[in-house]
């Protein structure tokens, strides 16, 4: 809407900045000169026991000297009421006595229409007050005194009482001159289908009235007083002044509380907030009968950057928290986001004050967690992940979530929480700190203690099993650590490596769950310490491996991988064979025992061979690592040169 020119200077003029800001703070007498309009108190925007905030009438202007708040009027009632540039106008117009400008005539008309609807409303609130003190009401006050209501809570929130009867509302309304079709077109009551006179929409309920941002009641909730009613609660059908989606119930005394600095609350109905609020969380708002919509969640977002939606302890709660997630991914923004607090198993926010009071609520809501935990949860609650295939299940099903986020930014920091949570989920059960000990059918899982970097003297005496195969492992995890740019092609096969070692299984989970950081090295060495790194590239076996040597070569890296890898499988496949062959020499021995030996070695062999030979340009040394065919004959050149005329002899090549 826009403001005709000298609107905002005349609305100035007229308001004292002394009188507005009057209202939220309290003035300090032996700094402030009212006389002059020169007033001094403790800055409403941060804490501070020193009077600060400076406040110049006659500019009409506020300052802070400590947290250098600064604005007019209007700024001030935005900042702390937490409204808008326009509402924040209209609010002080009204004070100043200052008519609005005028909009053109059919939106005049159809704002004159929701004026007189808005004090039909009114009305109504007024007359249920009314009945809940009246000996109608005895049974609601009764009521509410057993949930614990005190009048001022009653009072604050205009709690009322519908008595029984068809048209007790109607006749009270129509006998003070309001027309029938403004109390029909604001939803309080319901023409008859038999041709008698209309009857009231709410009848034997407690009245919740609901109100607009400005504060002004666009509808009612209403409560059954009648245990075997079928609508336990019932809102106001939609009408001019009311959307269901679009509004919050105790919008506005929660954006203001959320503008002092309060936690945003969505809790479930009017009982839970009221109560919320009556127990100090007076930031707290509940949705209108249905889901939260996309219209409510934006709302909640103006008000707050990180609403905590707080959950029920039971099935529908957290269905209900479900269904807000699938809703908010697509919308999530820098800074804009949800957290969730589930209450204890069959407890609502109002039963768990009453049973333990703001300090029990206080402490699930600090443990409220993020919106990507409870999407994992969900994907993950009741399920088994025992197979590659239902892994595989469960990845492509997080994947579709995080790829409704349309913020690239949140969408790759989802992708890392998610690979986190993977990580805790799966790690365990192998790899670092287990090993396998015993071959074939009987083979069994056993803790493996794990042997500390600064006792390791070297790769054999560090060994309790095959020591070829770990250094096997050893230079896997070198070139992969060396070369992260390739790990995204060996993630699975890194993952399905068993390691014999446990210091390798760990790093080897470290890498993995860092693999898709800027600088994976950079954060392994961050997480275990430089010296565990360092360790790893100067065993010597390491050391000379070309991949690791040329950090960075992703071809050689790939080469290297893909043969190191088959190595390990082909040796582990070759003790498995061994191990159930011991077994099978049990009972007794026949040829295709002895042939399955046979193609189990020369399996091995073959995957033995460089690979690498194929191309011509490496060998393979003593330690089964791939050594430059250049280099090598550049050594054994030099070897031949140096003079063993003193006794010594020469090396043996190869």
């Amino acid at each position: 809407m826009s403001l005709p020119p000298g609107f905002l200077d005349e609305l100035r003029s007229r308001t004292s900045i002394t009188q507005v800001v009057g209202r939220k703070v309290m003035w300090d007498p032996r700094k402030s000169n009212q006389g002059k309009g020169d007033m001094w108190a403790p800055c409403p925007f941060h804490h501070e026991k020193t009077a600060s905030f400076h406040v110049d009438d006659r500019k009409g202007y506020y300052y802070c000297f400590g947290c250098h708040a600064k604005g007019d009027a209007i700024k001030f009632v935005t900042e702390t009421e937490n409204v808008s540039f326009i509402e924040a106008v209209e609010i002080l117009a009204e004070e100043a006595g200052m008519q609005m400008p005028k909009r053109d005539p059919q939106a005049q008309q159809k704002a004159d229409r929701r004026t007189q609807l808005a004090e039909v409303m009114e009305m109504a609130v007024q007359h249920f007050r009314l009945m809940l003190n009246a000996a109608a009401g005895t049974e609601a006050r009764a009521y509410l005194d057993k949930r614990g209501l005190s009048q001022e809570a009653r009072d604050r929130f205009g709690i009322g009482f519908a008595p029984e009867g068809w048209q007790g509302l109607w006749d009270q309304l129509t006998g003070k001159g309001v027309a029938p079709d403004l109390i029909l077109a604001a939803g309080l009551a319901k023409p008859s289908t038999k041709g008698g006179k209309p009857y009231d929409t709410f009848r034997n309920r407690i009245m919740f009235p609901i109100r607009d941002g400005r504060g002004k009641c666009i509808a009612f909730g209403g409560r059954a007083m009648d245990p075997n009613d079928n609508a336990k609660y019932l809102n106001s059908p939609e009408t001019e002044l009311f959307d269901k989606g679009r509004n919050l119930y105790n919008h506005a005394p929660a954006r203001e509380a959320a503008g002092k600095g309060h936690p945003l609350i969505v809790a479930e109905g009017y009982m839970d907030v009221i109560a919320l609020s009556e127990a100090g969380f007076g930031a707290s708002v509940a949705p209108l009968g249905t889901a939260v919509t996309e219209n409510q969640l934006q709302l909640l977002w103006r008000i707050s950057d990180e609403p905590i939606i707080a959950l029920d302890g039971d099935t529908a709660g957290l269905r209900a928290a479900m269904r807000v997630v699938d809703l908010a991914l697509p919308l999530l923004e820098a800074g804009k986001s949800l957290r969730f607090a589930v209450m204890p198993e069959g407890q609502d926010p109002d039963d768990l004050i009453r049973a333990k009071g703001a300090g029990a609520v206080q402490k699930v809501l600090d443990g409220a967690m993020p919106m990507v935990n409870l999407l994992w949860q969900r994907e993950i609650e009741g399920k088994v992940f025992d197979s590659p295939e239902r892994r595989a299940a469960l990845d492509k099903q997080l994947k579709a979530k995080i790829n409704l986020i349309k913020d690239p930014s949140i969408k790759s920091h989802y992708g890392e929480a998610v690979k986190e949570l993977r990580y805790q989920l799966f790690r365990p059960q192998r790899g670092g700190g287990t090993r396998f000990i015993g071959g074939g059918k009987r083979g069994n899982w056993q803790a493996q203690p794990v042997v500390q970097s600064g006792t390791k003297v070297s790769m054999l005496a560090a060994s309790e099993g095959p020591v070829e195969q770990r250094l096997h492992e050893a230079v896997v995890l070198a070139v992969a650590l060396v070369t992260p740019a390739v790990l995204e092609d060996f993630e699975y096969e890194l993952e399905s490596m068993e390691c014999l070692d446990a210091e390798n299984a760990h790093l080897r989970d470290v890498l993995l769950r860092y693999a898709n950081s800027p600088d994976p090295r950079e954060a392994v060495e961050m997480a275990l310490g430089p010296e565990m790194v360092e360790n790893l590239l100067r065993q010597p076996h390491v050391a000379i491996t070309p991949a690791v040597r040329k950090a960075g070569d992703q071809a050689l890296a790939r080469v290297t991988l893909t043969e190191e890898l088959a190595k390990i499988k082909t040796v582990r496949g070759l003790d498995e064979e061994i191990a159930e062959a011991e077994e099978d020499l049990m009972g007794v021995a026949d040829e295709a025992m002895t042939w399955r030996l046979r193609q189990a070695a020369e399996e091995r062999n073959r995957a033995m061979q460089s690979r690498q030979e194929e191309g011509g340009d490496y060998t393979t040394g003593a330690n089964g690592a791939p050594i430059d065919r250049d280099e090598r004959a550049a050594l054994d050149a030099l070897m031949q040169n140096i003079d063993f005329s003193r006794g010594g002899k020469p090396p043996r090549k190869g």
